[in-house]
């Protein structure tokens, strides 16, 4: 068992406050521990980057993009040995790893191309003898708060740019699974980023208030549940930060009439277990419209639930592995419970799954609920396990409408062959991301990631160019170089007619 350190200023240092533990889901076993930030470390952090990004965004977007070039390099002869160690301490399989370390890297790639996202615009002559220009500048230090189940996409697709940017980053991962990202800024040093530019502190709530009222940070980034979102984005815009916070989601996914049901179902049992279901793209609620659709949908569906393979992380053959913690797992196990007592029919039932060997392991299997009415918190709450539960409208309209009502609106998909109703479900549909036979559309690096309604909080999403919005201010300039012509004193709006 080691100690983790935080990573500021370019150099590891030891926590002196608080610990917390580190767990492996496989076994349950301690295997480290993190230091808790306070409000000093906190500062440090922030006192370190504010020292370093002058010098970082005084080096021009070209330079600054080839160290996020190499840093892919690295990052990629790396990728085993990162994906092995996210895996061990997330306890998603080893293929889901990589998965999460490649989407994180597909966003420092877009990145790459910050010489030309930064470009601003230029009028000649916009009135006589007057130029008109922009440019896009760095915030200065911002800062980032991650969740557990994505410890290496998530922290990339807020630090990679911000840097690109010339910003100063400090990221504040989850103390669950904080290894991978302390790992991604030590590659970032390696490649060349300057110290003091990409800093770690492992911490709490106590790290995260400290970062939200610290006046030189700027801009803060989050993804979490809403409930925290909120609050996030409360405190932060209090004290004059931008705030871009994504919280909880629910999404479903309508299975038409006329859908591929073998395509539905695959589609169903990937993006519904898939990673235990820990995450925020995952389908959580099955709709087929009408009673022969959902007859149709579960009698291929149950079966396939049922034959669900849970393993080890290492196990290639698993579907997924353990969930994250063992009070996660007793959290997703009382909304089965919930769900039974709500009076959902509860189809299959993998609650007392047990891993031979493996007994203390955050393990279980996946549950299927029918008959599950909106009215229910099983539909109305994000559960983030392997349950996947089935709300049987009658109607297309019936449909849209649940989706329409839910509080959240991350991400939906739907199943048919018919594109009138695909493209009349992707216009009305009141929803960030929509997948048309499409299970999870996480978008690609270059469009925009980010939901709707209670799963996101401020104006810009995450990665494409409103990245690149977030993360700089833009400075207009008008300019008149004068020929020696006194005009005289003005005293209205300049119309420049």
């Amino acid at each position: 068992m080691s100690d983790l350190t935080h990573f500021i200023g370019g150099r590891k240092v030891r926590g002196t406050g608080r610990f917390t533990d580190l767990y492996e889901p496989m076994t349950g076993a301690v295997i480290g521990r993190a230091p808790l930030a306070g409000a000093a470390d906190v500062r440090a952090a922030v006192e370190n980057a504010r020292a370093a990004q002058p010098g970082w965004a005084a080096v021009n977007p070209q330079r600054r993009a080839r160290v996020l070039m190499k840093f892919l390099e690295l990052a990629t002869r790396d990728l085993d040995a990162l994906a092995e160690g996210l895996a061990r301490e997330h306890g998603k399989t080893l293929a889901d790893a990589r998965g999460d370390i490649q989407r994180g890297l597909e966003v420092v790639e877009f990145c790459v191309g910050a010489p030309y996202l930064l470009k601003g615009g230029f009028t000649d002559s916009a009135g006589p003898g007057i130029d008109v220009s922009s440019m896009r500048q760095p915030l200065g230090v911002t800062a980032g708060i991650t969740p557990f189940n994505f410890p290496a996409m998530i922290p990339l697709w807020m630090a990679a740019p911000a840097i690109a940017c010339g910003n100063a980053f400090v990221l504040k991962p989850s103390e669950r699974d904080p290894q991978t990202p302390l790992r991604l800024a030590e590659l970032m040093m390696e490649a060349g980023l300057p110290a003091g530019v990409f800093n770690v502190i492992h911490g709490d709530r106590e790290a995260v208030d400290a970062l939200l009222d610290d006046d030189d940070v700027r801009a803060v980034a989050f993804v979490g549940s809403s409930q925290i979102a909120e609050y996030v984005y409360a405190r932060a815009c209090a004290h004059g930060k931008r705030a871009q916070c994504f919280g909880a989601a629910k999404n479903h996914m309508v299975v038409m009439p006329d859908a591929d049901m073998g395509q539905a179902v695959d589609a169903l049992i990937g993006a519904g277990y898939g990673s235990g279901g820990e995450r925020c793209m995952a389908i959580s609620v099955a709709v087929p419209v009408g009673q022969d659709t959902a007859r149709a949908l579960l009698e291929q569906l149950v079966p396939r639930v049922e034959s669900l393979k849970i393993g080890l992380s290492t196990d290639p053959s698993a579907d997924f592995g353990p969930l994250v913690s063992r009070a996660h797992l007793e959290r997703v196990k009382g909304y089965v419970a919930l769900g039974v007592e709500e009076s959902a029919r509860l189809l299959v039932d993998g609650r007392d799954f047990r891993m031979q060997g493996y007994e203390d392991g955050y393990f279980m299997g996946g549950c299927l609920f029918d008959e599950v009415t909106p009215d229910m918190r099983i539909y109305k709450e994000e559960i983030f396990g392997p349950v996947l539960s089935v709300l049987r409208p009658q109607s297309y309209e019936d449909a849209l409408g649940l989706v329409n009502a839910h509080e959240y609106g991350n991400g939906v998909a739907i199943f048919t062959r018919d594109g009138d109703a695909a493209r009349d479900f992707a216009s009305r549909v009141q929803v960030g991301m929509v997948g048309v036979n499409v299970p999870i559309p996480t978008p690609l690096a270059y469009y925009t990631f980010g939901g709707w309604k209670r799963s996101a909080f401020g104006d810009l999403n995450q990665h494409g160019d409103d990245a690149f919005r977030f993360y700089t201010k833009t400075k207009t300039v008008t300019s008149r170089w004068p020929s020696g012509i006194k005009d005289g004193a003005s005293f209205v709006i300049p119309t420049m007619s």
